[in-house]
C-alpha cells in the first residue's frame, strides 16, 4: 500500500483559506461540456449547490468564473480558465514527482512495483466505465488518465492533431449502422494508428419508469408526439441517432425536441428522470442508474485509438494490462449493459471496415 500526496488550493492570506474541493472539478467539467447541467451530473452535486458555489467564489475572487447565456450553455471566463489551467499544470508536475514523494506502507513484497507513475491524455466520447477504471489505475498500475469527455468526432480530431495520446470513440457493431464508422475511418487513415478494444455496450431509448406511454421503437417518439432530448452534434450517439432516423425514414421535423441537446448519457438520463423530456437515447447503464425504462436499439463497440509507435511505451503497456485484468472485469460488472470480452486486444484500423463481434 502507498500513501500519496494530493493537491489542495488555498486563497493566500492569514490564515490560508482552503478552496472548496468541488470547485475546480466543477469548472473542469463545465469547460469540457459547455453545460452547467451536464457538469453537475458529472460531478455528482446538485444544480443548486453548483450555483451557490459559483456565486460564493465570484464574491471571493471579485469576478465571475463562469458565463451563462440562455440558449448558449455555459463557458468559463478568463479567471475560470486560469484556475483550470493552473490545476492541470500542477497535476502534471505532481505526477512527475509522485514517485519521490509517495510513502510505502506495509510489506513491499506484496505490492506491485508502481514507483514510476505515467500519464496519458485521453480525449474521449462520454462513457461510464472509463472514469471508473481511471480511479483505480494510479494505485494499481502507476498510471494516470487525464480524461476529457467530448463528442467522438472532436475526440478523434484532438487525437489526430496531437493534443491527446488516446482517443475514445464508439461505433455500432453490425447492420446498416456501419455507415456511422465512416468519419472515424477518414480520420484514422494509414498504418500509424491502432485500436485497443475497450468494451461493448448497449444503447437504446431511455423512458420514464414503467414506460407509461408504451414506447416500443424509435418511430414511436414521432408518432406519439413525445418530448425528446437529443445528444449534441459531433457526438457518436448523435451520429447513431441521425443514421437510425434516416434509415427508418423518420422526419426530424416530427421529433419534438430534436434540437434540444445534452452532452452526456448521464445528462440525458437525468433530463428524462426529472420529467424534462419523455425520451432520449443513451446507455443502458445510465438508464439503470436513474431507474428508467430501457428499450435496446443497438450494441456498439467502444475503442481506444492509439498511435502504433506508442504501443511499446510503458504507459500504454500498463493500460493494456489493466484492460486485460480481472480488476477491470470486476469493475465492469457494476455497470448494466457492458461486456468486456476481448478488452485489451490490439487491432488494425481496418477492423473498422469489417464486421465486429
Amino acid at each position: 500500500m502507498r500513501v500519496v500526496p494530493t493537491l489542495t488550493w488555498a486563497l493566500e492570506g492569514e490564515p490560508f483559506e482552503i478552496l472548496d474541493n468541488r470547485l475546480l472539478p466543477l469548472l473542469d467539467a463545465i469547460q469540457a461540456s459547455d453545460s452547467l447541467a451536464t457538469a453537475v451530473v458529472e460531478r455528482g452535486i446538485s444544480y443548486r449547490a453548483a450555483w451557490g458555489l459559483l456565486r460564493e467564489y465570484q464574491r471571493k475572487f471579485g469576478v465571475p468564473l463562469v458565463s451563462l447565456e440562455r440558449g448558449r450553455g455555459a463557458s468559463l471566463t478568463a479567471m475560470g480558465e486560469r484556475l483550470v489551467a493552473g490545476q492541470r499544470a500542477a497535476n502534471r508536475r505532481l505526477a512527475r514527482t509522485l514517485s519521490t514523494l509517495a510513502v510505502e506502507i506495509g510489506h513491499k513484497s506484496r505490492q506491485r512495483d508502481v514507483a514510476a507513475t505515467f500519464r496519458l491524455r485521453v480525449a474521449a466520447s462520454h462513457d461510464l466505465l472509463l472514469p471508473a477504471l481511471s480511479e483505480v489505475l494510479p494505485a494499481a498500475m502507476g498510471l494516470t488518465l487525464e480524461l476529457s469527455f467530448m463528442g467522438s468526432l472532436f475526440a478523434i480530431t484532438e487525437f489526430a492533431e496531437g493534443r491527446a495520446d488516446i482517443s475514445g470513440f464508439h461505433v455500432p457493431i453490425e447492420g446498416r449502422l456501419t455507415l456511422v464508422r465512416t468519419p472515424f475511418l477518414e480520420q484514422l487513415r494509414g498504418r500509424r494508428y491502432r485500436l485497443i478494444s475497450f468494451a461493448k455496450r448497449d444503447q437504446g431509448l431511455m423512458l420514464a419508469p414503467g414506460n407509461p406511454v408504451h414506447v416500443r421503437k424509435l418511430r414511436d417518439i414521432a408518432t406519439k408526439g413525445l418530448r425528446f432530448v437529443n445528444r449534441q452534434r459531433g457526438s457518436g450517439t448523435r451520429l447513431l441517432i441521425d443514421q437510425m432516423l434516416a434509415d427508418q425514414r423518420i422526419d426530424i421535423a416530427k421529433i419534438n425536441g430534436y434540437r434540444t441537446e445534452e452532452f452526456t448519457h448521464a445528462a440525458v438520463a437525468a433530463t428524462v428522470a426529472s420529467g424534462g423530456a419523455d425520451a432520449g437515447v443513451g446507455l443502458r447503464a445510465a438508464a439503470a442508474e436513474h431507474h428508467l425504462a430501457f428499450i435496446p436499439l443497438v450494441r456498439e463497440q467502444y475503442f481506444l485509438a492509439v498511435r502504433a509507435k506508442a504501443l511499446a511505451s510503458p504507459a500504454v503497456i500498463r493500460l493494456i494490462e489493466a484492460l486485460r485484468s480481472r480488476t477491470f472485469r470486476s469493475i465492469a460488472k457494476r455497470f448494466v449493459g457492458y461486456q468486456t470480452t476481448g478488452a485489451g486486444s490490439v487491432l488494425e484500423i481496418d477492423a473498422l471496415s469489417s464486421r465486429l463481434s
